[in-house]
């Protein structure tokens, strides 16, 4: 009961979303625009700034990064023996390797763990942002059909004020160069409005999508990677990784987290398959209700 009381608030925001879009209609493309490049820098600043950083970030951030290169490289296997575009396979991308470990995953882990469990889940939600705003990027600029592939993606990731934002940030606190209490009163007030604005806007971009177009084999394959294959490979690394069993736990736990919804908001601004990013986001949620509780079971 309690784990549902976690995801109620998630999907109350993204039904908030879909009614707006339904009932008034809005220019989805410049509300995620200004989240991704005005509002998500200052909270990866934030991040970055206020998270201590110590010797378990080696080992996570080696995790994190090759959980999703691992996830991308099967993508690809799924796309060549499909035959799927470069678009297309960009899109799978966006929804099969990369987890919600931050607005759903850390509450969750809060939950299981208590504030023990939450210093590990922080570290994990740090390292993501760091991949999302550079491999996410450069794969949603990758598939955009009016790039011209690995170039202008990398362009894009250059462009991303985020990543100067956690440069920043880790610098601030490497060097601890203080901020007033007004400065950070501010950084407060748009870093905490950026989370639920992505979601606001996943739920407009849901309200767009027609279920009689929706991809379902791609759908299924992104689910399956996302869901199953990735707490599969999430294990195999805790076998081997020097980290104590409770960061082993959360390491499984995120890894089975649904598709983050900051890939919904890359697809948008790339214009990278926005609608099946966002339904396998959207869906790979819901779903996450029956198997989540699942890996609880076996992994607790």
């Amino acid at each position: 009961m309690e784990f549902l009381t976690v995801l109620l608030p998630i999907f109350g925001i993204f039904a908030l979303g879909y009614i707006g879009q339904k009932k008034i209609g809005f220019d989805t493309k410049t509300i995620s625009t200004m989240a991704l490049y005005l509002m998500s820098p200052v909270l990866v600043f934030r991040t970055f700034y206020t998270t201590k950083f110590d010797f378990d970030y080696l080992y996570l951030t080696f995790y994190t990064f090759a959980l999703c290169f691992i996830l991308i490289i099967i993508v690809y296997i799924v796309a060549f023996i499909q035959k799927y575009s470069r678009v297309e396979t960009c899109g799978m991308i966006l929804a099969s390797s990369f987890m919600n470990n931050g607005n759903y995953g850390t509450p969750v882990i809060l939950l299981l763990f208590g504030a023990t469990g939450l210093e590990s889940a922080i570290i994990l939600m740090v390292i993501q942002q760091l991949v999302m705003c550079t491999v996410g990027v450069y794969y949603a600029a990758k598939g955009s059909p009016e790039g011209n592939g690995v170039r202008s993606a990398i362009r894009a990731v250059q462009r991303m004020p985020a990543i100067y934002g956690a440069f920043l940030g880790g610098c601030f606190q490497f060097l601890n160069v203080p901020l007033g209490n007004s400065v950070l009163e501010a950084i407060d007030l748009v870093a905490n409005a950026a989370i639920p604005t992505v979601m606001i806007v996943l739920g407009m971009q849901l309200a767009k999508i027609s279920i009689k177009n929706l991809a379902k084999g791609k759908v299924s394959f992104s689910l399956i990677i996302k869901l199953v294959i990735s707490p599969i490979i999430a294990y195999l690394f805790t076998l081997f990784l020097p980290v104590d069993n409770m960061v082993k736990q959360i390491m499984i736990i995120t890894a089975a987290m649904p598709t983050a919804a900051n890939t919904t908001m890359y697809a948008l601004q790339f214009n990278t398959e926005p609608e099946f990013v966002s339904s396998a986001t959207l869906i790979s949620t819901s779903l996450s209700l029956a198997t989540l509780p699942i890996i609880f079971m076996i992994v607790l």
